[in-house]
Order: C-alpha cells, then structure tokens, then sequence
C-alpha cells in the first residue's frame, strides 16, 4: 500500500493533507512535535501517529527508523515570523528561527527519508511552499513584508529544484496553497485548509511523467 507522510501535520493545512491522503487509501503518517496533539490528530483522521521535530535532528532519525517504507514525503512544517521593523531593524533571531524549521529542516527531514523514497517505485516529495516566495511577484506584492517568511520560501523553491536536478527517479516540486485561514496567520486567510491542502495531494500522487522540479497551484506553474 503506498505510503506517506506530512509534517506539522497536526492541525491546519497539514492536518487537512493528511484527511485526503487517508480518504485515497494510503497509510499515512502524521508528523507532529506535540505527542498529545498529533495523536489526537491521528486518531481523528485515521492516520498513525510519528512523532518528529523538524528541527532535531535526533527526532528525525528516530522517526526515519520507524518507517520501514515511504512513497510520499510532503514538508508542510513551517513557522512565520521575522518581520522587517525599518531598515538597520531586522529581527535576525526570528529569522533565523523560520530558516531553521522551512528550510534546514526540509532538507534534514528529506535527507533522512531519500534511502525509503529512492526504494520506492513512484517516490514523490511535495515542499509548502508559498506565493509570496515567488522572486518574480516580490516587489508589487501586498503581503507585509517579512526577513525571514518570504525569503525562507524563495529558498525553500531552489531546494526544491535542486533535489529535482539531483534525484531524477523522484518526482519532486514545490506547492503553493494559497492564502488560507489557519492559526500561521490568525486566521485570516481566504480560502480554506481543505482548498489549500488540495495542490500538495496532487503534487503527491502525480503519474509517472507528472512534471519535477516546478512550482504549482490550483491553476498550475507559478513563475520563480
């Protein structure tokens, strides 16, 4: 039976990825820091439960040994913060902080899983990405503006492209969900968690000459 599992998926987008995966028939493992939470989680969608941090790397190899098969690794952690306070008064801290969790911890977590999904017959990686990470829409964007978020999504697109480049056997692109209401931005958004999820089960369940190392939404490509 394939195989998946979603990080930070104990509550929002990620939680919302984790229904669908299960509504498909996969065996799907939720990744959550919090044991209480992510069990819960779990229990409610019908999901198992790893326990994993995507900042310690001692979390990640624990969970890696739990997994004695992986399909589908979907990167859906990820912390905001690190907002721009005037020129000369970066939050270097908070930007650090995000860097860690969206992208040093995408990379760790990938890493740790590439042995699984390189033994999988139709390995895919999905990293969340987001619009506001797009180098091409930056300047006329009305988003507030943010050291750390933005910029740790443009990084997070070119990992995406290079582990395409590097892993030609996997299937593996960047997701944007949209603008949508969960607790990264008080709720605020437009669209749902579930409209939202829908672009990272897609991505995840590409035939095998769906398209790798891109950038997509509902609508499809999104310009770097």
């Amino acid at each position: 039976m394939t195989t998946a599992l979603v990080t930070g998926a104990n509550k929002g987008i990620g939680l919302e990825i984790v229904r669908q995966l299960v509504d498909r028939g996969l065996t799907v493992y939720l990744g959550a820091r919090d044991v209480e939470r992510g069990e819960k989680a779990a229990a409610d969608t019908g999901a198992r439960f790893l326990q994993l941090d995507v900042t310690d790397p001692a979390s990640i190899e624990r969970a890696a040994a739990c997994l004695d098969r992986l399909d589908i690794l979907i990167n859906n952690a990820g912390i905001t913060g690190g907002r721009m306070n005037g020129p000369g008064h970066a939050d270097l801290a908070g930007v650090r902080d995000v860097f860690d969790t969206n992208v040093f911890g995408v990379i760790a977590v990938t890493d740790a899983m590439l042995p699984l999904l390189r033994a999988s017959a139709h390995g895919r990686i999905v990293n969340m990405s987001s619009g506001v990470g797009s180098l091409a829409g930056m300047a006329t964007s009305q988003t507030p503006d943010s050291l750390a978020y933005v910029p740790s999504k443009t990084a997070l697109n070119a990992v995406t492209v290079l582990y395409a480049k590097v892993e030609p056997g996997l299937r593996v692109n960047a997701a944007c969900p949209g603008y949508c209401a969960t607790d990264l931005n008080n709720h605020a958004g437009h669209r749902t968690a579930t409209q939202g999820a829908a672009i990272a089960v897609h991505l995840g369940t590409l035939d095998d000459d769906g398209p790798t190392g891109g950038f997509f939404d509902d609508n499809g490509a999104i310009a770097w």
